[in-house]
């Protein structure tokens, strides 16, 4: 009831801040019903004028996937007033239930009076605009952006466009780290200042996500750019340490300075996320901003009054915002060097959101499933290793023939052997995880003990004489059948034995040439193909037809019986 108290406070007060200059203004106070009633509010929008949160990228949370809205995004930047502008696309990232879109309603404020001394608001007034609330659960799905594209001249006399985006925040129980990767990568590309939300301090686990997500954006780029990113600006919230550093963006320049530097000392590890951080962006600034105060945090009715916030946190607002969005700081979206308009982002927005939807790029992993794959194919390597070494000891390069069926024999010992290595390895992931390793390093070996077969075979000087012992046989066949059949007359079976004897000459001429040549190596293996296939279904079922009925016995003349001679009877006698 008090969470919706508060949402019927902002229906009521939604008009008493953006009236200014004819500007509407109307708070998404339904977002569980956002995507089903998108198309209406679109057309409240068109007929009424309010500006309000557009969802531009929606999240399935179903299949882990997520689709651009382009009629609605085409709707923002395709405005006559704004399309061939420059534009400056400030998006907000981060953690989630960190109060980003808390923020960027302050944002909306500053734009919407363009007064860097009266922007902040009343005392009373409620903050509307992008959907907020306290409580531990997520309120932004997706990516959304602010309806009205603001049109702001710089000190130069050019005017730009500004586009303002709030996005889902990361690590939520219901988003992977695919989701997560995914957003902060797609706001970060299409943005000119990304404001990195974080709470308390710059931990190292913030710095190797910053490091993943903007790995993962470079990665969808088309050209990787010296420096693919432009402005990051980290925001550190409820800053509790103003007596080392104190608020504001001079304190946070030397904490992140500080922060970010590389040290000969520093593990090799560390060194690299603090490299890759530098080599991803033009710019890095950081901002402390301290705690808004225990009603911000505690009171379930809490609105955004300014009566309820800290006045420290509120001097050190009336700082941060004007450090983003004040003419003179606007930084323009630039991609490849070039400066884009906002007809420019809307392809660029298409072209990325194919990427991400298509299968070319890695999924990014967890770190504990990362690791654990990693442990896992080491010791598959490991034991295929061990197998492989053992086997050239049985049958290597330089080893003689072995029998198929004493290297079968020694094929199946190895592989048990290999198998228990793997087993013996301690490993991450669990029993289940694991299993598929295993039967990942059994199929390798499989494959293995095949190519070692048909080395072993390529040394036995038969197995290699097969080819022309079969053309010869063909030959030798073909000749007698056609002696006979011309001599009792029958000249068309004779015609085409010498046909086939010919194509059996020229074949064996064709398969010695390549064997000496080693050119049209694709030719010799047909005809290694064929003659094997006439050896194996032919020749090989006549051999064992003619040995069952004539019994090799039958082949050896028994042994004479000796006859006693004279002498020996005379002897017994």
């Amino acid at each position: 009831m008090a969470a919706e108290e508060s949402r019927l406070k902002q229906r009521n007060h939604k008009n008493s801040i953006f009236k200014e200059g004819g500007h509407g203004f109307k708070s998404d106070t339904s977002p569980m019903r956002r995507e089903e009633e998108e198309e209406d509010d679109l057309l409240e929008e068109e007929e009424v004028g309010v500006a309000r949160p557009v969802q531009i990228v929606v999240a399935d949370e179903e299949e882990h996937s997520f689709s651009l809205q382009e009629e609605a995004l085409e709707r923002l930047l395709l405005q006559e007033e704004v399309q061939d502008l420059n534009v400056v696309v400030v998006s907000v990232a981060g953690a989630f239930r960190k109060g980003k879109s808390f923020l960027l309603d302050f944002m909306l404020r500053f734009m919407y009076k363009q007064s860097p001394g009266s922007w902040v608001g009343g005392e009373e007034e409620p903050l509307i605009g992008f959907t907020w609330r306290g409580g531990c659960e997520r309120e932004t799905t997706g990516i959304l952006a602010w309806s009205e594209v603001f049109v702001v001249e710089k000190p130069d006399g050019c005017k730009v466009a500004v586009l303002l985006i709030d996005t889902q925040g990361a690590f939520d129980s219901q988003s992977t780290i695919k989701d997560c990767a995914t957003l902060f990568a797609l706001s970060t590309m299409t943005s000119s200042v990304q404001v990195y939300n974080l709470s308390q301090n710059v931990q190292e686990d913030d710095l190797q996500h910053l490091q993943l997500f903007t790995e993962y954006g470079r990665l969808a780029m088309e050209e990787v750019y010296e420096k693919p990113f432009q402005t990051l600006m980290f925001l550190i919230r409820d800053w509790s340490y103003p007596y080392e550093h104190p608020y504001g963006l001079e304190g946070g320049q030397s904490f992140l300075e500080k922060r970010l530097q590389v040290k000969q000392n520093q593990h090799e590890e560390l060194q690299n996320v603090r490299k890759h951080i530098h080599s991803c962006f033009s710019n890095i600034g950081c901002f402390l901003l301290p705690h808004p105060g225990l009603k911000v945090a505690t009171n379930p009715h809490f609105d955004g009054r300014l009566r309820d916030i800290d006045e420290e946190f509120k001097k050190e607002l009336v700082n941060l915002v004007p450090t983003l969005l004040s003419p003179e700081n606007l930084v323009e979206k630039e991609i490849g060097g070039v400066k884009i308009t906002c007809r420019d982002l809307l392809h660029y927005f298409k072209a990325y959101m194919k990427i991400y939807q298509g299968e070319e790029l890695p999924h990014p992993k967890s770190m504990l499933q990362a690791t654990a794959e990693a442990n896992n194919l080491a010791a598959v390597a490991g034991a295929k290793d061990a197998y492989n070494k053992s086997m050239e000891q049985v049958c290597g390069g330089d080893k003689p023939y072995i029998s198929p069926a004493e290297l079968e024999r020694r094929h199946v010992d190895l592989r048990q052997a290999s198998v228990r290595h793997f087993r013996s390895v301690k490993k991450m992931g669990g029993e289940d995880f694991c299993r598929r390793y295993q039967e990942q390093l059994e199929a390798e070996l499989d494959e293995a003990y095949a190519n070692f077969s048909k080395h072993n075979d390529g040394k036995n000087i038969f197995y290699a004489a097969r080819t022309p012992a079969t053309l010869f046989a063909v030959m030798f066949i073909m000749y007698v059948v056609s002696l006979v059949t011309g001599f009792v007359g029958i000249n068309s079976v004779a015609t085409l034995c010498n046909l086939v004897m010919g194509v059996a000459l020229t074949a064996l001429c064709i398969w010695a040439y390549v064997k000496y040549s080693g050119e049209f190596r694709e030719v010799g293996g047909v005809i290694d193909q064929v003659a094997e296939t006439l050896w194996e279904q032919v020749f090989s079922k006549l051999f064992e037809v003619a040995r069952s009925r004539v019994p090799l016995g039958s082949l050896i003349p028994a042994p004479r019986p000796r006859l006693a001679s004279n002498n020996n009877v005379k002897k017994k006698n």
